[in-house]
């Protein structure tokens, strides 16, 4: 490449660009003979002189064609710069006059289809309203106007003007004629052409000169009409008005106008904005807009004045952003030029919009025959009733409302408002606003009255939902609940301790004030045949609660469908059973108990056979899945699900084995019922208290969404609608969801002291989970995009540097000789709590690192218990430990977490922090809970640099969620995203 190739960029630049020979228009006057008899013989077309434009004129044409600078540069001549070459790019001559005559050509396309293209271009013939514009710019590209005759002085004028003059005649009549006017002197009509609708051209003789004038003047077709009868135009006495009111018009829009002695000229017309109401038959009111001038003619109100003389283009421009205005403004509607409007939009439309646009200066008209509407503005009176229906689940729901003493129909009312209409009209005329703050409540009830099941003969309650029947209450002027309805709403609302249902004789324990209340709520949720979450705090004996609730309903058999015989079930995780058996022989020696722990096939019997005449049935979550059919077949009085954690995925056989059994209610038991996200807790509702909420995708959008997703409708505020959201959930909830924490209902337990330990890591180790986590962040951002798909690889990787966290051993078993400096840690303190005489339960995800803790702990002299869920003597390993002198015990989170009581211990390790700080929370309660006398301790062991820290974050923020739900505290937590993924590999 040469230095000259790599400078050709520089073309580019405009400096650098040839510039060209410049171009300059001629302009001449051309004339041909007028026709004659001889109309075949030729006419051409020639130079225009001055002594032919003094004898006969001819015919005339205004004429152009390019010229260029000639060599010496100091005159334009034709020479070579044709059509042809001057339009081309890339010639001699300068681009930009190039462009602009190749412009030109396009612009006269007229002319050149009229056959007399040549040399020069007749500009008369083109009509296009480029022409006149095109012109003007030719002083801006640098091209001047030349005459190509030196007997003629060309100038071009931007104050050229037409003018007519209207004078009487002497017999009544009137006489007009036309002329220009420019730099100074007035031109005869015979004199001036108008071109286009853009423009004119005057021409006059002075000696052997030629003066040429032109320039751009806005033309009407009055005035073009006027210009091409020289002789002026004549009006009779009896054309006189029709003159003044069609003709006159046409003229002064184009032109200036002089009256003669004689002759009063009446005031230009002016447009006004007029709104043409038409009432047509069925309650419909069309309307149009135009701009009318009165006495003359109406126009459409559009955004461009046509060619008729009479608009006043300039009037309506500036009227027309006020009649947007206030159209948008007053109606609420996009502006339209015409539109019809029916029912309630006609009746506020005539009545209410219709005044106040003449109020803002839109003159009205009406045609048909007009209706008047009568709006009702009162205060909505709202009546709600409950019916009883032949569903016992469902009561019929009546709605009365009432406005200025009428009657509302129901029906046209909730139509009106499940299509979000503004406004109602009824069959006498009168209408009234839906904007009434106690129509946006009544239609948020309705919306969620009519999800939760599809109304056939209309709008229907489910009896689960007594917070929504408060707030129809808290709505309506006035309530008439059904008996049942009223019993069961006033039942639940009702004190607990005030009036307390009575401690079945069958129960030996005494209980707690709060768990005679937590009893008494579950036996009025009973008496309906409601079910419920009973989710108090771990070790506040729920077990006792509900043995309590299961002795009340033996004892009281009455009204029940099948006079009580049916056992009542308790299902919990395997571990648990002997825990219900014992707990159930101690507090309730009277009932009838069976336990089921093993399936059909394992116990050689059916279920019918195996639980006899049993009070009380009890089987494993595990048992129930596998003879769910059998479970399925047969009645229950009631269900009582343990650990009910266990069934919050709908998705599961387990949770579809519990929604398949025959029982008049359900109650879950659970510390926990919201661990991960809202889902479990509606999976919980949807098992207890079926029909409380509409749909798993209803309660996706109603409530996880924005609450936990921080999704809102375009028009509300974020956080102050997620408030609303959450507080409706509780108010939904509050009657079937009992929960008491230890701070509020046993002060007498002692104090739980919690804290964070964090532990460096050794270099080496520190080094290999670095190099490992490089990898692994690479791998999981790269599958973040489809999540869903790829969970699995997802978290078997995080679950890996959770693992690395912790021991390098447990990963490579190559890496066994690096320590864990948190096992260290754990030793040296176990240790020390020994020579002070405490012991520990210590917890670990992992079963893996729970071995390698057991086996440190035993090289340290330290005695300890272990329990993981390959144990299996499992009574016999905790009852060891309650009354040995183990040091601490071990345990696996899900095998230890969950059903027992280890107050001989006070200080809680928690090895490794878990997603969910629920299931942690469970795991310290074994230590603190009814029985410990001594203040505990929790420590969660947490590796500094690596994810656990981050995982500590993740479990504030779900411990938040619960919060905010549950325990009446702000919420700021999230499920685990895409985007929690990220931030643990930050």
């Amino acid at each position: 490449m040469t230095s000259a190739d790599a400078d050709d960029w520089r073309v580019l630049l405009p400096s650098t660009r040839a510039s060209g020979a410049p171009l300059a228009l001629g302009v001449e006057l051309r004339r041909r003979d007028r026709a004659d008899a001889r109309h075949w013989a030729s006419r051409p077309l020639r130079t225009a002189t001055a002594r032919d434009l003094a004898k006969d004129p001819g015919e005339l044409f205004l004429a152009v064609r390019p010229l260029r600078r000639n060599d010496a540069g100091s005159a334009w001549v034709q020479s070579d710069a044709d059509w042809d070459a001057v339009r081309r790019p890339g010639t001699r001559y300068d681009a930009a006059h190039s462009r602009w005559f190749a412009d030109l050509l396009s612009i006269s396309r007229d002319s050149l289809l009229s056959g007399t293209a040549g040399d020069w271009l007749l500009l008369d013939p083109v009509a296009s309203p480029l022409l006149w514009p095109h012109l003007q710019s030719a002083s801006a590209a640098g091209i001047v106007l030349v005459a190509t005759e030196r007997s003629t002085r060309l100038q071009w004028s931007e104050e050229l003007r037409i003018v007519v003059d209207i004078a009487a005649d002497g017999d009544g009549g009137l006489l007009l004629s036309a002329s220009a006017d420019a730099v100074g002197e007035s031109f005869p009509a015979t004199a001036t052409q108008a071109v286009g609708s853009g423009g004119a051209y005057a021409h006059r003789v002075v000696g052997k000169r030629i003066d040429l004038v032109l320039g751009p003047v806005p033309l009407t077709d009055g005035v073009r009409a006027l210009l091409s009868a020289p002789a002026g135009l004549t009006v009779a006495p009896v054309d006189r008005k029709a003159f003044f009111r069609d003709g006159y018009p046409t003229i002064m829009r184009g032109a200036a106008v002089r009256a003669g002695h004689g002759v009063t000229l009446p005031a230009a017309p002016k447009p006004v904005p007029l709104l043409v109401i038409d009432f047509r038959p069925d309650d419909v009111v069309a309307y149009r807009l135009h701009w009318d001038y009165p006495g003359y003619a109406r126009f459409p109100l559009d955004e461009r004045a046509t060619e008729s003389g009479i608009r006043d283009g300039a009037a309506e421009g500036q009227l027309r952003p006020s009649v947007h205005t206030a159209w948008t403004e007053v109606t609420g509607l996009p502006f339209m030029l015409a539109g019809a409007l029916r029912d309630a939009d006609a009746a506020e439309f005539v009545s209410h919009l219709v005044p106040t646009l003449e109020a803002r200066g839109i003159a009205t008209e009406t045609t048909g025959t007009p209706r008047t509407y009568a709006e009702l503005t009162g205060d909505p009176a709202i009546t709600v009733s409950t019916v009883e229906s032949t569903d016992p689940d469902w009561f019929e729901l009546g709605i009365l409302v009432r406005i200025d003493g009428r009657t509302i129909p129901f029906e046209p009312l909730f139509r009106a408002l499940a299509l979000r209409q503004g406004k109602l009209k009824l069959v006498d005329n009168t209408w009234f606003s839906l904007r009434h703050p106690a129509f946006d409540r009544l239609k948020e009830l309705l919306d969620e009255a009519a999800e939760l099941a599809e109304w056939e003969t209309g709008p229907r309650i489910a009896r689960t939902h007594l917070t929504l029947w408060e707030d129809f209450e808290d709505l309506a002027d006035e309530t008439v609940p059904a008996q049942a309805w009223r019993a069961a709403v006033e039942g639940l609302r009702a004190d607990p301790s005030a009036d307390p249902v009575p401690v079945p004789a069958a129960i030996t324990a005494k209980l707690r004030p709060y768990q005679r209340e937590g009893f008494t709520r579950l036996a009025r949720l009973w008496q309906h045949r409601l079910g419920g979450i009973l989710a108090d705090d771990m070790g506040l004996g729920k077990t006792v609660q509900l043995l309590a609730l299961i002795a009340h309903a033996r004892e009281s058999r009455s009204g029940v469908a099948d006079g009580g015989t049916a056992p009542w079930l308790v299902v919990a995780p395997t571990s648990v059973l002997p825990v219900w058996q014992r707990e159930a022989e101690r507090f309730a020696p009277g009932l009838r108990v069976v336990l089921a722990g093993r399936t059909r096939d394992a116990h050689g019997v059916d279920l019918a056979s195996h639980v006899g005449d049993a009070d009380l049935v009890i089987t494993s979550y595990t048992v129930l899945r596998l003879d769910a059919e059998e479970f399925a077949r047969r009645p229950w009085s009631g269900v009582v699900l343990d650990e009910a954690q266990n069934v919050k995925n709908p998705a599961t056989k387990q949770h579809q084995a519990v929604a398949a059994l025959d029982a008049q209610a359900v109650y879950a038991a659970t510390g926990t019922p919201l661990e991960n996200g809202l889902g479990e807790l509606w999976a919980l509702l949807s098992l207890t208290s079926p029909g409380l909420f509409a749909s798993a995708r209803r309660f996706r959008e109603d409530f996880i969404q924005p609450i936990e997703q921080g999704k809102v409708p375009e028009n509300a505020e974020g956080a102050p609608f997620r408030r609303s959201r959450i507080d409706l959930l509780r108010r939904r909830i509050r009657p079937f969801l009992i929960r008491r924490t230890k701070e509020l209902v046993a002060p007498d337990l002692p104090e739980r002291q919690e804290q964070v330990l964090r532990v460096e890591l050794a270099p080496a180790h520190q080094h290999r989970y670095d190099t490992v986590l490089q990898r692994e962040r690479q791998k999981i951002l790269g599958l973040l995009p489809d999540l869903d798909r790829q969970r699995f690889i997802v978290f078997r990787s995080l679950t890996m540097l959770r693992m690395l966290s912790l021991a390098p051993g447990l990963i490579e078993p190559d890496d066994a000789g690096i320590a864990s400096r948190k096992l260290e840690e754990l030793v040296e303190r176990l240790i020390e709590l020994r020579s002070e005489g405490h012991r520990a339960l210590v917890f670990s995800q992992f079963t893996s690192f729970l071995g390698l803790a057991a086996e440190r702990l035993r090289r340290a002299g330290l005695r300890v218990s272990y329990l993981d869920g390959s144990t299996r003597d499992r009574d016999r390993v905790v009852q060891e430990f309650r009354e040995g002198e183990q040091d601490a015990f071990l345990l696996s989170l899900k095998a230890g977490g969950t059903g027992l009581t280890l107050t001989e211990a006070d200080y809680v390790f928690l090895l490794d922090p878990w997603w969910n700080p629920a299931a942690e929370a469970q795991a310290a309660d074994r230590a603190h809970r009814i029985g410990q006398q001594n203040r505990v301790f929790v420590y969660r062991m947490i590796s500094e640099g690596t994810i656990e820290e981050k995982v500590l974050a993740l479990q504030q923020r779900k411990a938040r969620l619960f919060s905010a739900v549950l325990d009446d505290e702000d919420l700021f937590a999230q499920s685990l995203t895409a985007d929690d993924i990220r931030e643990l590999l930050g």
